[in-house]
């Protein structure tokens, strides 16, 4: 037992929305969806994870049009019949968790049109069932196996960028109280970013403020489409993993420039973009990269992420001022009540669903705060 309040269960402002404790559910990719609508699965998964006592549960990656899910079964929330779905799932989660919830948005862009992770997860032709041509800034596939993605043009680019505002307006309408813009994990706005993805010549490519143009169009885009009540954040990767990519530096100007813009967090992972990376994977490995950059910001909370397994290597990111908050992935699949063990190891404590309260251990007499 910690002999003080720990920090990993303080609460946190993310703009307007106030966390009750530092624990952020990651988004994780479920390919449970049809033709982009949520399901009884997602109704059973969001479920289990708003009963966890973490602080805000985050939607996996939603796409803001079809071409842009990862796979055929992602979520979309891009027409009607995706947010109507989307929010039979939501009221039902809502009816019995008064945790915040999120979306995180997004475009897969060349790594689009895939098989799910459990049937193999490669790449499906345009002209086979399941597959449509991807896009990307540059005719470049992720893998040389691949068909080259479509070059997008300007007036492409310009209706992906809409595409953000009227998705985040529609998350606006469900109640979702925080946005995540994904440009992380090799996915469409992490294209445009990496000059190992993006050999553009105009002005989307060549310099870092060209390549941060989309991005920022589409981080004010989704700002101006919501009301003040609603936190917009980023997600990004930090680093390619490969000489010449994206890095860490460039990263601390991008974070640089969405705070000076209203961005209210910035969660930081790695990786995904180019197949060639290679990842010195380790206890931590990615809280390196949010330390940096929470050392060059002043006010935007930064979200760590990446084997953070234990909750005293939780508590001293937070207390070492690494980072603001932790987000857990696998982990709390793998587990979904660790934040009720989390606080027992550190002598805090969690807001269970009053049905759950007779199940509080002996030895840990406390860990539970009813509400």
């Amino acid at each position: 037992m910690y002999p003080f309040v720990s920090q990993l269960f303080s609460s946190i402002p993310f703009g307007p929305v106030t966390l009750p404790n530092r624990i952020v559910i990651a988004p994780m990719c479920q390919y449970s969806a049809q033709d982009g609508q949520a399901s009884d699965w997602h109704t059973i998964h969001l479920g289990n994870l708003a009963q966890s006592g973490a602080g805000l549960l985050i939607l996996e990656a939603t796409a803001v049009e079809p071409r842009g899910r990862i796979s055929w079964a992602d979520l979309g929330l891009w027409d009607d019949a995706t947010e109507q779905a989307l929010g039979t799932v939501l009221a039902s989660v809502r009816r019995w968790s008064s945790m915040p919830i999120g979306v995180q948005l997004a475009h897969a862009g060349r790594k689009a049109s895939t098989q799910r992770p459990w049937e193999g997860g490669g790449q499906i032709p345009a002209d086979q069932p399941n597959g449509w041509e991807t896009v990307a800034p540059s005719a470049q596939p992720f893998h040389a196996r691949n068909p080259a993605p479509h070059a997008l043009d300007e007036a492409e680019i310009a209706g992906i960028v809409q595409a953000f505002a009227d998705s985040a307006r529609r998350a606006e309408r469900l109640g979702l109280e925080l946005i995540e813009i994904h440009a992380a994990h090799g996915y469409l706005l992490h294209q445009f970013l990496s000059p190992l993805s993006n050999t553009r010549t105009d002005g989307y490519g060549g310099s870092l403020p060209n390549r941060l143009r989309l991005l920022v169009e589409v981080f004010d885009a989704v700002r101006a489409a919501v009301s003040d009540k609603v936190a917009v954040g980023v997600r990004i990767s930090a680093s390619d993993w490969v000489p010449g990519g994206w890095d860490v530096e460039q990263s601390e100007t991008l974070a640089l420039v969405l705070e000076s813009r209203g961005c209210h967090f910035l969660h930081v992972s790695s990786g995904g973009l180019d197949e060639r990376q290679k990842i010195e994977v380790g206890a931590g490995y990615q809280v390196p990269f949010a330390a940096a950059i929470k050392a060059r910001i002043k006010r935007m909370p930064v979200i760590a992420v990446g084997m953070i397994t234990e909750p005293e290597q939780a508590e001293s990111i937070l207390r070492h001022n690494h980072a603001d908050a932790i987000a857990l992935a696998r982990g709390i699949l793998y587990d979904p009540r660790w934040p009720w063990h989390a606080a027992a190891a550190l002598g805090d404590s969690v807001e269970p669903a009053p049905q759950y309260l007779r199940c509080e251990p002996r030895d840990a007499r406390g860990v539970f705060s009813p509400r």
